[in-house]
């Protein structure tokens, strides 16, 4: 199905799957805020998890993140595969969120739908993916929901009364976008090269990144309080995003993104190097 981007469909997906204030959604303990919105939106309550074992017995919708955001940690098939086994124990659809999936760098990210995690048995995922990323496209709002047949029947036949509908041109976009691969190379590699230069520099300047094994951030420490950093950072003329605004876990961590220009990634890492 068609979404209006992926973020819509992560905000909007509880209300759409008729949570309420009795549901609970369990999301990734460090996480994009709109997984916690979109629950917040139904009413429902969420709780966060690290592994299949900590999502307690009465959630109703589990969300997975991989390559995830903010620390472009990829998970293995083992892990997808347990997550995907306590989601039917608990009768809970489990929602992946793909959508850097093709930015894989030190590892290979899978989708929930890999034959090596739910074989040919795709009931009660799905898989949620963007062209925002892959193909520099995010002002276009072109996404698309995968996976089980009855719930994205459910979703759609909500959707559609909704006018949550993808416009024609944007669809037309989206099918040129996705019959070509040679531009999906060449903005991976684009963002290769600024991730090579910014990880270098960091490094230099005592930084230690974390997972950041695809993706486009480097969750980047240096033992201090993501605030200072962050402080420490803008001294520098450098946005970073502070850790804890993905989760308490976060403290200790920025984020930053490999979307500038390559120009203001080489001028940043001068900056972060110079005394």
């Amino acid at each position: 199905m068609p979404s209006i981007g992926s973020k819509e469909i992560v905000a909007w997906l509880p209300i759409v799957f008729g949570l309420n204030r009795n549901s609970t959604v369990a999301i990734p303990e460090l996480a994009y805020p709109t997984y916690a919105v979109g629950a917040m939106l139904a009413h429902a309550k969420f709780v966060t998890y690290k592994q299949a074992s900590e999502i307690p017995d009465n959630t109703d919708l589990i969300w997975v993140n991989s390559p995830g955001n903010p620390t472009g940690e990829v998970l293995t098939a083992n892990q997808l595969k347990e997550i995907v086994a306590r989601g039917r124990q608990l009768s809970a659809p489990v929602v992946s969120d793909e959508c850097y999936i093709e930015l894989g760098w030190e590892a290979q990210p899978i989708s929930i739908l890999d034959p090596r995690v739910c074989g040919t048995d795709f009931t009660g995922i799905l898989a949620v993916h963007s062209l925002s990323k892959r193909s520099n496209l995010a002002g276009y709002r072109s996404g698309a929901v995968l996976g089980d047949i009855k719930l994205i029947g459910d979703i759609v036949s909500l959707r559609k009364h909704a006018g949550m509908l993808v416009s024609t041109p944007v669809q037309l976009a989206t099918v040129a976008a996705l019959s070509d691969d040679a531009h999906v190379a060449v903005q991976k590699a684009r963002y290769a090269k600024r991730r090579d230069v910014l990880h270098t520099a960091l490094v230099s300047a005592g930084f230690k990144i974390e997972h950041s094994q695809a993706g486009l951030y480097l969750w980047a420490s240096n033992g201090n309080d993501c605030l200072d950093t962050v402080n420490w950072l803008a001294e520098k003329g450098i946005l970073a995003a502070p850790g804890d605004f993905y989760g308490p876990a976060g403290q200790n961590h920025v984020r930053l993104a490999l979307t500038a220009t390559d120009e203001r990634i080489a001028s940043a890492a001068v900056r972060l190097t110079s005394d």
